[in-house]
């Protein structure tokens, strides 16, 4: 009983660090789960559009904000990049959506990202394929929480991930790719089966954990500090269930 509640208390102690490092920034996987009605968007032209409707094909959403002097540009990059690469069509197979989650932001930004990268996206059906949008701060606090993207205001800038959500034409949510390279093969991989409703889990959780976005270097960094009182709690649980595990010596094997 007592080995019980040690493990319990040791690790209800982790779980909760744990738990509160994903929730404040970073992705609460939301596998299977379907994206609400009634969130509204505004095209590059100030149109309002309404997100659900979009969702007509295996959608690719990705949060980013367009004066962002860290990973936002990396990751349309690679976005960029693993259209070129793939041999799907785009806007035909598959369609991208790009959100600002900073709700400053306005229409004429989100059309200035959608020209630069339209010069840059060598592929037809760049103009319906990949939309930009932004947002006001009730539609984007009702969309975020929704595919778990959390995100933290430090100053004029934001901490936050850079992942790709993969969304079935039934409005599931399927996949989640992070980073800001992705492989075609895995990247076309996500897309069929996002088409077919079939979700996948990812590692997402641990790496979170493990890593912190440095936004004066940025990119991530290890968090020594996390990882080792991790390893420390761990070791010493190990030894406390030795001493707690070693079988008591009777009476007669003292004689």
């Amino acid at each position: 009983m007592v080995r019980l509640l040690l493990f319990i208390f040791i690790w209800g102690f982790v779980g909760n660090g744990f738990s509160q490092t994903i929730m404040e920034v970073g992705i609460d996987e939301k596998l299977d789960q379907f994206v609400p009605d009634s969130i509204t968007l505004m095209d590059i032209n100030g149109n309002s559009v309404d997100f659900k409707s979009l969702i007509n094909k295996p959608t690719i959403l990705s949060f980013v904000y367009y004066r962002c002097p860290g990973i936002c540009t990396p990751l349309m990059d690679g976005i960029a990049d693993v259209i070129g690469l793939s041999d799907m069509k785009l806007g035909e197979d598959y369609q991208l959506v790009t959100v600002s989650f900073d709700s400053s932001e306005g229409p004429e930004l989100a059309k200035k990202k959608r020209n630069n990268y339209s010069l840059l996206v060598k592929k037809e059906g760049m103009e319906k394929g990949w939309q930009f949008f932004t947002a006001d701060s009730a539609n984007l606090a009702k969309l975020t929480d929704s595919v778990g993207f959390r995100f933290k205001k430090t100053g004029n800038d934001f901490l936050h991930t850079a992942t790709l959500i993969f969304i079935s034409p039934q409005g599931k949510i399927t996949r989640y790719l992070n980073g800001t390279y992705f492989l075609p093969f895995e990247f076309k991989l996500a897309v069929v089966e996002s088409s077919k409703g079939i979700s996948g889990s990812t590692i997402n959780k641990l790496l979170q954990y493990c890593y912190n976005y440095d936004p004066v270097g940025k990119s991530y960094v290890m968090n020594i500090t996390k990882v080792s009182a991790t390893l420390i709690i761990f070791i010493s649980l190990l030894v406390l269930i030795a001493l707690f595990a070693k079988p008591k010596r009777k009476p007669t094997d003292l004689k």
